[in-house]
């Protein structure tokens, strides 16, 4: 099993200064390039005190200049916010500076003020995210691009550079909906896959993925699904309850809110009426636990949904701390 991190840079309550905020990740950062993660990645998002990074590719670039080992993956670039042949550059530019170190992640976003703010058509958003990824596939893979779309339109466009990983980095698209879901598999992208589903919901979405995959003429095998999931770790099964409660409210309150209307929902199952919405994360969603039960936990999904690549979103600085010393060599061997 590969173990990356998705590295948020919340700032709750802006209790202290933002500069502390980046200075506590990168110095994490640190901490995973020599304890065997394979890879950071970086959430990208705007306007929102939730995760204040609002350029995973400056940042990346940043993270690599202070790490040598750890793959650097975006989780994901907002791909319907950017001029598809400026991503395929900026991506492909990080891509040469760090020596092929990228994992790049695409989606499309589902907050309702970044849309409004970008000035994107929210029911034209999906189908600009899709046409703004086979652009950016068809730049890096041609030696001069011609493309022909609903929203982009170029001639014999020479797009440097190319990136160092050929035929071009590992490539992934967020999938969530089951529409979503169809897309990916029928244009054979591999797929990201969420932290706000449950543990159930992505072992149905994974199937319906397979199967998609399948009926379009492609191979299921020897496809690496990183998978979000939030976790929380502590000494003992209170303290981690409390921990991950504590992340739900603020993952409910600050971004994932069911009951919001800034959110352009990625599935159309995520904003049903619910009794209880923390909760749900709690009993559902949230990996969380003492180290050992984490292991358990972990092993149980790797046996019982084929989970190969956790992409693990610590809810405190204590869980990555424990989940580093004594969850992850448990389960890098799974």
């Amino acid at each position: 099993m590969k173990v990356g991190v998705l590295q948020f840079f919340s700032w709750p309550g802006r209790r202290v200064p933002l500069e502390t905020v980046y200075a506590r990740a990168l110095a994490r950062i640190d901490i995973m390039d020599g304890t065997g993660y394979d890879a950071v990645w970086l959430a990208e998002h705007h306007f929102t005190t939730y995760s204040v990074c609002p350029s995973v590719h400056l940042m990346a670039m940043h993270v690599a200049d202070r790490t040598r080992h750890l793959r650097i993956g975006t989780a994901v670039s907002l791909a319907a916010f950017y001029h598809p042949l400026r991503l395929a550059e900026e991506v492909a530019l990080l891509d040469v500076l760090t020596g092929g170190r990228v994992n790049w992640g695409a989606g499309r976003g589902f907050d309702r003020t970044e849309f409004a703010t970008f000035g994107v058509d929210p029911e034209q958003s999906a189908a600009r995210f899709r046409e703004a990824v086979d652009v950016v596939f068809a730049a890096w893979t041609n030696e001069r691009l011609t493309f022909h779309g609903r929203f982009f339109d170029f001639d014999d466009v020479e797009v440097l550079p190319k990136p160092a990983q050929k035929p071009h980095p590992p490539s992934w698209v967020a999938a969530s909906s089951p529409d979503a879901i169809a897309w990916a598999a029928s244009k054979g992208y591999d797929i990201l896959m969420d932290p706000h589903s449950s543990h159930a919901d992505i072992a149905t979405k994974q199937q319906l993925y397979f199967d998609g995959l399948a009926s379009a003429g492609f191979s299921v095998h020897h496809r690496e699904i990183p998978v979000a999931r939030l976790v929380a770790v502590a000494p003992t099964r209170a303290e981690a309850e409390a921990v991950a409660r504590q992340g739900a409210e603020w993952t409910v309150g600050a971004y994932a809110d069911p009951k919001s209307h800034h959110h352009v929902s990625p599935d159309p199952n995520a904003h049903l009426p619910l009794a209880d919405p923390v909760e749900r994360y709690v009993k559902e969603v949230i990996i969380w636990g003492t180290p050992a039960e984490v292991v358990d936990q972990v092993t149980e999904l790797h046996e019982t949904s084929g989970l190969g690549y956790l992409m693990c979103a610590p809810l405190s600085h204590g869980t990555f701390e424990l989940f580093t010393g004594e969850v992850l060599p448990h389960i890098g061997g799974l």
